[in-house]
């Protein structure tokens, strides 16, 4: 046995290193310097395992609101001077982690094109949908995104249409008001479809009684310009002002 085997292989060594880095890096109480010495030591070593690690500094909230800001947006910047090295380990970052992926997603923003991240923000909204979660963070930071860039979600600039509508539709069932209501409002951006309008159809009557959802829900179909065909007697009651239904049964705003 030679004597670098008693202290493990090289890649074993930096396999602990990053795991101590890890810890540091998301340690949420304590000194600064420990986690600002970390995010140097990761964004040093540059590699694909490292960036990855570093990525996880957004996924806490430290003790001190001011140095966890100034601590992320260094990360940040490490992250986007790294450039194609640091595309994978995000990617992987927003698709694994559950919180943090507001950062995640501006350093995705800077790394590739916006047409790549609005599919990759697709995917990830299609995965979730079929996932129970107590927390919805994910899906409303998700959907957030989605309506801050709608010119890479509506119309024909929409290369994953069909996806992205069949996500929406999937997450209009979901347990959260909010992610019912975030759903509803990028779904009401979409090109109109048979399938949407069903949905926010459905939406509207399982949710008869609830002021939040009807409201959002009676404005979408009123921007889709969509009717309730084959509804109508069951969507009529649930009219508030000012919508209300033309001769057609569209739904409409009055002013």
């Amino acid at each position: 046995m030679g004597i670098f085997d008693l202290f493990g292989s090289r890649e074993t060594r930096d396999r602990n290193a990053l795991r101590r880095l890890g810890q540091k890096v998301t340690q949420k109480f304590g000194p600064p310097e420990g986690r600002q010495k970390a995010i140097e030591q990761l964004g040093e070593m540059g590699t694909p395992a490292a960036l990855k690690v570093l990525c996880m500094r957004f996924t806490v909230r430290a003790d001190v609101g001011l140095h966890d800001d100034e601590e992320k947006e260094m990360a940040r910047r490490i992250l986007v001077e790294a450039g194609e090295r640091a595309l994978g380990p995000v990617r992987e970052f927003v698709s694994e982690q559950e919180s943090g992926i507001a950062w995640g997603l501006r350093v995705l923003s800077e790394l590739a094109p916006a047409e790549q991240v609005a599919a990759a923000v697709v995917e990830q909204l299609g995965r979730l949908g079929h996932e129970y979660s107590r927390d919805p963070e994910k899906k409303l930071v998700l959907l957030t995104w989605l309506q801050e860039h709608p010119d890479l979600t509506s119309g024909s600039s929409a290369g994953a249409a069909p996806a992205l509508e069949a996500a929406l539709v999937t997450l209009l069932e979901d347990f959260s008001d909010d992610v019912r209501i975030g759903a509803t409002r990028v779904l009401a951006r979409q090109p109109p479809t048979e399938a949407g309008r069903e949905a926010l159809i459905q939406l509207l009557l399982r949710d008869r009684d609830n002021a939040r959802v009807r409201g959002e829900v009676l404005q979408a179909l009123c921007a889709l310009g969509a009717d309730v065909k084959g509804h109508r007697p069951s969507v009529e009651p649930l009219l508030v002002e000012p919508f209300f239904l033309d001769r057609e049964g569209r739904v409409k705003r009055r002013g």
